[in-house]
């Protein structure tokens, strides 16, 4: 079997294959696909500018908002734009350079979207359970170097995944049958030995969900327990309303994520074009919603972008 290494003498690209079994109904696919990205990017660029405009606004939750949005927009626009050249065009090829880019990108967003989320969810337990020392816990400068090292531990828990690839060989079979780059799609094309890539995959999985979930847990297991030493009915609704939006959004990326990681290792049984399909739907659904979830259920900002809508 011949093979090839990442080296520029050799061959330099790999084909993506789009959803096999579903080439012939490509087109159809990416009407939702293109809608549901479009909506994404107007919902999070609202929120981001209608935050940057007004200063009532300039508040560590709304700041942690934009960080969210951001990864959403990146984690979309790492992928959704070759995918639907591969829809409408059949631009299939990727060299190996920007295979390895873009999982390398869309890996850290997805590492630092995580990171906000339980962020957040810390957020949301000091306001709940510590609201008189909320403002100096958690000033705008905190959050900002909370977001910094968020990124830094995912560029350095990430950085290793496209390095390990690199000094694997590759099979003469380049067609991968995915969308996007994802990490387990392209090893399973190495003729080498991917014993290191596999173990290394899941235990950054494992570290980043796993141990970020824990984390999440942690804080609503002691709001929870906050608002039930509350008597008052009325103050336990509105303690909790405060942490909906965010349980939501959780749910979404979280449940998402998980059922794409595990079915990529583990899900045999299940065809391949079902998980490639919600591998999807998770870079474009929670992106799309998230906005919406957020102007809706956070009556400050569904009040600015009312105002700023209404102005339009």
């Amino acid at each position: 079997m011949s093979a090839f290494n990442l080296t520029p003498s050799g061959p330099s690209k790999f084909i993506l294959n789009g959803i096999p079994g579903l080439e012939a109904a490509h087109i159809w696919i990416s009407i939702p696909f293109s809608v549901f990205y479009i909506i994404s990017l107007l919902g999070n660029f609202m929120v981001l500018f209608v935050v940057s405009k007004e200063q009532t606004l300039h508040k560590p939750m709304f700041l942690l908002l934009c960080m969210l949005e951001l990864t959403d927009i990146g984690g979309s626009t790492c992928v959704v734009p070759k995918v639907l050249c591969i829809f409408w065009f059949g631009f299939k090829n990727i060299t190996v350079d920007g295979c390895l880019t873009q999982m390398f990108f869309f890996n850290t967003v997805a590492a630092v979207h995580s990171a906000v989320l339980v962020t957040m969810a810390f957020d949301r337990y000091v306001a709940i359970c510590d609201p008189l020392r909320y403002t100096t816990i958690l000033s705008n400068t905190r959050i900002a170097k909370l977001g910094l090292v968020g990124l830094i531990r995912a560029v350095l828990l990430v950085l290793p995944l496209p390095l390990l690839l690199w000094r694997l060989p590759f099979c003469a079979n380049r067609v991968i049958p995915h969308t996007y780059c994802e990490h387990i799609a392209v090893v399973k094309m190495s003729c080498g030995d991917t014993r290191v890539n596999r173990m290394y995959g899941l235990v950054i999985s494992l570290v980043i969900i796993g141990l970020d979930l824990v984390f999440i847990g942690l804080s609503y297991g002691l709001i929870i327990r906050a608002v039930l030493r509350i008597s008052s009915k009325k103050a336990h609704r509105k303690a909790l309303n405060t942490c909906t939006a965010h349980i939501c959004v959780m749910l979404m990326s979280y449940t998402t994520n998980l059922f794409s990681v595990l079915t990529h290792r583990f899900g045999q049984g299940i065809a391949a074009h079902v998980h490639i399909l919600l591998a999807n739907l998770y870079l474009l659904v929670p992106p799309m919603l998230n906005p919406i979830i957020y102007g809706i259920k956070t009556k400050e900002l569904r009040d600015k972008v009312g105002k700023y809508t209404c102005r339009m």
